[in-house]
């Protein structure tokens, strides 16, 4: 007699709900995330995922903390805290445009997550060692954070309306520049005059520009024998 194969299913765990709902944005957007797509990739039937979370909102909490567990965060350095920062804010980029749309989560996203508060501890430390003033440091999180997270949404949502086959509002580069252009002289005189200036760049160029802009302004308060070399 062949040995009895066993069908019974691995028991449903707060880890399997976070892997199911980080599948369902990948492959399907943030849009597409809810207590019913999860529980059809995990094979079973929504109420049984409510004895481990609460709600929806329980559920993006627990998928930003997850990335926020994955990102490595640099012991600071005064000497190299504008670097750091930098970095980090870009490892969190990175992280979202993985999953479209995901940074959604993280907009409406209360402090609690003990994953997501250690992003923050650690980017608090980098700052405070760089010399920022604490309220300016703590503020700074708050503005960098939300640039980050708009940054990736806005790219996901470009991606996403550029798969669509019958959705060709994302212009090339070359139509917004001839769209700008052909704009009435009389009342947009500087915007056609720099329409390629208004166009040019990558959108982590772009990244980049903004994020450099708020350190600059963040470096400004710091002591001069504080600041970087």
């Amino acid at each position: 007699m062949s040995p009895r194969v066993s069908t019974r299913k691995p028991p449903i765990t707060v880890e399997r709900i976070v892997d199911a709902a980080l599948e369902v944005v990948a492959t399907t957007g943030y849009d597409a995330l809810t207590v019913r797509s999860i529980a059809a990739v995990l094979g079973t039937g929504p109420a049984s995922l409510y004895a481990h979370v609460v709600n929806k909102a329980d559920i993006d909490a627990l998928i930003i903390g997850r990335l926020c567990a994955e990102l490595d965060l640099p012991e600071p350095d005064p000497a190299s805290w504008r670097a750091q920062i930098h970095t980090v804010c870009g490892r969190i980029r990175d992280q979202y445009l993985r999953y479209p749309g995901i940074s959604r989560a993280a907009l409406a996203l209360a402090p609690g997550n003990l994953d997501t508060l250690r992003v923050s501890e650690g980017m608090l430390a980098i700052l405070l060692a760089g010399g920022v003033a604490p309220q300016t440091a703590a503020w700074a999180i708050d503005a960098l954070s939300l640039y980050v997270a708009g940054y990736a949404l806005e790219r996901s949502m470009v991606v996403q309306r550029r798969a669509s086959t019958d959705d060709e509002w994302v212009a090339s580069r070359e139509d917004l520049v001839r769209t700008l252009t052909d704009l009435p002289a009389d009342e947009f005189p500087q915007v056609r005059r720099y329409a390629t200036e208004l166009t040019a760049g990558t959108g982590h160029e772009r990244f980049d520009f903004a994020l450099n802009l708020m350190l600059d302004n963040l470096a400004v308060g710091i002591p001069q024998k504080r600041r970087r070399p």
